[in-house]
């Protein structure tokens, strides 16, 4: 019979690497295979994981025989978004270089949604957790309640929990792209943003809000729109801007989806209307060959997620507690003219 009984707490990675003297990551590279401690430490970290009955996941006796290694748990809100494919990308090519593989999650950018897939991640057994929040509630994300497995937030600051996290500029890059189109003497500018409950959302409309008082104009609520992302969602609101009495001379969305949204609407525009300016949070392919000029935010995707991971790891290897660190991604401004 083993030395942890059900009805006990569980074991976690923590409790085996203080019974022997160890840091938790000797235990995790023992379990893994992965070379860094010396072979007679590795057996006794199993010896003991076996006495003990201690099982992080499914995959234990795997890991032990050399087969699949750690697995890292992505979730993202919108698999639609260009930006969540590059942000993997990212995570993966730190990932490689541990011997770990990625999980991946969506949840709609439903916070309820976000839970589930929390939740199943961890009883799949992942070895760490790299989540683009859906809403401010992060208390299910708090290690304690997730079997002492390391958490990092990207895109969002952690709210109400102690983790690492990534963010973009997001009220910076908005405020910047908004700062151009007054420079060039936009006053009506519409705005296509994200929904509140989003840290994006809200940091990229605060952008966007500052941006216009900054240039003495007043926020006009016909000229805003706050829905999830989704170009036909966006390609309505700005249809239903650009039909006003006094439509918006500029547009500027929140995210590329919202700029393939914006980009629909516009394209249909009559010839002999006024042009409309548009810029954009997050760079987007073919931009440069677009029918017409575009104003974007520009940073890496991929850099997020290779910060992410880098930061995961870091804190998988902590032999003691270490303050939280937050990483934050600068933006620039890049105008991609319209083809003559």
């Amino acid at each position: 019979m083993s030395a942890h009984s059900g009805s006990e707490p569980a074991l976690t990675m923590r409790d085996v690497a203080a019974r022997l003297g160890v840091s938790p990551m000797t235990v995790s590279r023992a379990l893994r295979g992965q070379r860094g401690i010396g072979e007679a430490t590795r057996q006794r970290v199993l010896a003991e994981v076996e006495a003990l009955g201690y099982r992080p996941n499914k995959r234990a006796r795997e890991l032990r025989s050399g087969g699949p290694n750690e697995l890292i748990g992505l979730v993202v809100t919108n698999l639609a978004n260009p930006f969540y494919s590059q942000l993997a990308v990212g995570l993966e090519q730190i990932c490689v270089g541990y011997g770990a593989r990625v999980m991946l999650g969506s949840t709609g950018e439903d916070p309820a949604a976000e839970r589930e897939v929390v939740a199943d991640l961890v009883d799949r057994g992942v070895d760490g957790l790299v989540v683009v929040p859906a809403g401010h509630d992060h208390s299910h994300l708090d290690g304690t309640r997730l079997r002492d497995l390391p958490v990092v937030l990207a895109a969002s600051p952690p709210m109400g929990i102690d983790v690492d996290c990534v963010l973009v500029d997001d009220f910076g890059g908005t405020r910047d792209a908004c700062r151009r189109l007054t420079a060039r003497g936009h006053r009506r500018i519409g705005f296509l943003g994200l929904p509140p409950s989003l840290w994006t959302g809200s940091e990229r409309f605060r952008g966007y809000a500052v941006a216009l008082e900054e240039a003495g104009i007043a926020l006009d609520e016909r000229y805003v729109s706050r829905h999830r992302s989704d170009s036909a969602l966006a390609e309505k609101a700005a249809r239903a801007m650009l039909a006003l009495p006094d439509p918006p001379t500029a547009l500027l969305t929140a995210n590329n989806r919202n700029t393939v949204g914006a980009l629909r609407a516009l394209r249909d525009r009559a010839r002999d209307q006024e042009p409309v300016a548009l810029a954009g949070f997050d760079d987007i392919e073919l931009a440069d060959m677009l029918y017409l000029p575009l104003t974007v935010v520009s940073y890496d995707p991929v850099e997020v997620g290779r910060a992410a991971a880098t930061l995961l790891f870091e804190r998988q290897a902590s032999t003691a507690p270490q303050p939280s660190r937050r990483v934050t991604i600068a933006t620039t401004l890049v105008d991609h003219p319209a083809p003559r």
